[in-house]
């Protein structure tokens, strides 16, 4: 991409904080705006990341530093997938092409980067919560600034948005709500609050008073047809009145909307008098997902979250290894499954691109089902389908069923109800960064009774686990990681593993390493290393983080005195734990153990391999810690 300065930007390259933007003209802002998606496209061609949300709410960002004064008023993001133009306008325009790479920006707002990300995101629904803390703080010292919330419209189903909306409304603090109504969260978004917000847009009281204000207006001698074109102009502040939005009316709110999203002038002259309003507040704004990009408005769930690509064809730049990614081979294996097994349902919280389930959903639309941007739901939901006799998978990537913890304690492992957690993303996600990281699943999980846990080395082992687990009548956890299969070959027909059964895959007796999951090609290419050099080195597959193989272990802690445990997830209660805890239970001592995996940190954005190289846990860190172990 071309540095900044050498791209004909005519605005842009004034800007560098909010200040700057408060005495151009609406002309300008409207250059200005055409100008940052300009930057954000050709950024993201680059860099990959989260490209439609951000197209759509430039106007909106632009209008929201024009009429607000931050970073004194707080302006705080629901996920941060639309944050990449408040990050070109508050002093990071020049980083920007470093977006989501090492040491570069993040690609959600974070507090430890600029003084105008007031709260780091990265899941959704919690903006109105944190904005409704920051007025009660600002009430508490007697301040005058603004607090204003910008959510997505899918963010709106969460459980903790609506708590938060009940609660702030019967607050009267100074909170400003601004809806960004784009109808898309990632997937296409379902469920009331989705069919209300389109019913303000669309219904026919809306749609007749319009046509009868523009039969009257006209009618008038002379002067009707300047009126007309004059009551244009005042659209959106009529729309207030005729639309007062119910709903959140009763919930407290002063409701104005909805405005059109991508016309500064409304939107500076709405704000203007919000600002002056008192309470609580609800801005409803319509947006358009990928606004300026014609691939991404016209495929925006493609284009959420995408991968480098070519700006002119929109096409993701192709990549030299052609195997299929484990996503893919669950969607398809599950698929293969269901067509001989009535019984199996799939849930998704609004993810069902993102986890595979798109096949599926073409295939079984009645046994499919997205409850939204709602994990707690989802897995309760599935919860009483297997009670029912029916046989769910939950696909959700490792960081998302975080926020259904208790749900899954609760509704599925307290009664031993046979549910199948697809577990994708798992382990080192790459340049989304520490808000999504699956790190920390093998830990969340593992203290829960009854739940078995596996993790494929490949992705033929992952059908197989995927057959296991719907065969199990025991709730069964399958994680695993983003990105590419190992490229291995796949049986034609999936098979029952024997539960909580290892395997060895590669044999000696100077050390032992014991992996799991994607750890496990790392560690066998660093055996066959050793091997090279006459060391003798027993590679084992655990597959299983519980139940453990514990004859398989207690058999090689017996034939060796060196074990080194290797997990692509947090150290602290993870795999290398449950193996010391076994060895503990036993009585084994003489044993030298090491754990290798991610220390007391939270992981910031790279690339995979980078990542996996910095934490030492891929071939070389493995063969280092190895040699360490060997020279004691």
């Amino acid at each position: 991409m071309k540095p900044l300065e050498t791209v004909d930007y005519s605005v842009l390259p004034k800007v560098n904080v909010p200040a700057d933007i408060r005495g151009l003209s609406v002309a300008e802002l409207n250059t200005l705006a055409g100008e940052i998606r300009s930057l954000i496209i050709n950024t993201v061609a680059t860099t990959g990341g989260h490209l439609a949300s951000s197209l759509g709410v430039v106007e909106l960002t632009l209008a929201l530093h024009y009429v607000f004064n931050t970073p004194q008023d707080k302006l705080i993001w629901d996920v941060g997938h639309q944050s990449y133009a408040h990050k070109i306008l508050t002093g990071r325009k020049e980083k920007f092409p470093t977006l989501r790479r090492l040491g570069g920006l993040s690609g959600f707002p974070k507090r430890e980067e600029s003084l105008y990300d007031a709260f780091s995101v990265g899941h959704s629904g919690t903006s109105i919560a944190a904005a409704a803390a920051f007025a009660e703080a600002q009430s508490l010292r007697g301040g005058q600034n603004k607090m204003i919330a910008v959510i997505g419209d899918g963010s709106m189903t969460t459980g903790i948005a609506f708590e938060a909306l009940n609660w702030s409304g019967d607050r009267s603090k100074n909170l400003i709500i601004v809806l960004n109504d784009n109808e898309m969260s990632i997937s296409p978004n379902v469920g009331a609050l989705s069919s209300y917000l389109n019913r303000i847009m669309t219904g026919d009281r809306v749609t007749k008073f319009k046509g009868e204000l523009k039969s009257f207006l006209k009618s008038i001698p002379s002067i009707g047809e300047q009126i007309f074109k004059f009551s244009k102009q005042i659209e959106e502040s009529v729309k207030t009145f005729v639309v007062p939005g119910a709903l959140f009316e009763e919930l407290g709110f002063t409701y104005v909307g909805p405005l059109e999203g991508h016309r500064l002038d409304y939107l500076i002259k709405n704000f203007e008098n919000v600002r002056n309003l008192e309470g609580p507040v609800l801005v409803h704004v319509v947006t358009q997902k990928g606004k300026g990009y014609k691939f991404a408005e016209d495929n925006s769930p493609t284009y959420h979250g995408i991968a480098p690509f070519d700006v002119e064809t929109g096409q993701t730049l192709p990549s030299a290894n052609k195997t299929p990614s484990y996503t893919e081979i669950f969607g398809r294996t599950l698929v293969e499954l269901a067509a001989g097994d009535s019984r199996i349902v799939a849930v998704t919280a609004a993810m069902c691109e993102g986890t595979g389930l798109d096949k599926f959903r073409e295939t079984f639309p009645q046994r499919f089902y997205d409850v939204g941007i709602a994990e707690q739901l989802a897995v309760t939901f599935a919860a009483g389908l297997a009670a029912e006799g029916l046989r769910p998978v939950v696909a959700v990537y490792s960081t998302f069923l975080q926020r259904a913890y208790d749900q899954i304690l609760h509704d599925v492992c307290l009664q031993q109800l046979p549910v199948v957690f697809a577990v994708d993303r798992a382990g080192i996600v790459g340049e989304d960064g520490s808000t999504h990281q699956g790190l920390f699943d093998y830990s969340y999980l593992r203290n829960l009774p009854g739940l078995i846990m596996m993790a494929p080395k490949d992705e033929n082992e992952l059908r197989h686990m995927l057959k296991t687990a719907l065969c199990s009548a025991s709730p069964v956890s399958i994680r695993y990681p983003r990105g590419k299969g190992v490229g291995v070959p796949l049986d034609e027909e999936t098979a029952v593993l024997p539960i909580g059964q290892g395997e060895v895959l590669h044999d000696g007796t100077d050390l032992a390493i014991v992996a799991l999951g994607a750890t496990v090609h790392p560690a066998l290419a660093a055996a066959r290393r050793l091997a090279e050099e006459g060391i003798g080195v027993r590679v084992i597959n655990a597959r299983f983080i519980k139940p453990l193989d514990a004859e398989l272990l207690l058999a090689t802690a017996a034939a060796t005195d060196k074990m080194l445990t290797v997990e692509e997830n947090v150290l602290a209660g993870g795999f290398g734990s449950a193996v010391l805890e076994l060895f503990a239970e036993n009585g084994v001592a003489g044993v030298q153990v090491r754990r290798l995996g991610i220390r007391d940190r939270f992981v910031e954005h790279a690339t995979q391999a980078e990542l996996r190289a910095i934490h030492g846990i891929d071939e070389a860190g493995i063969l280092a810690a190895a040699g360490e172990m060997l020279r004691r």
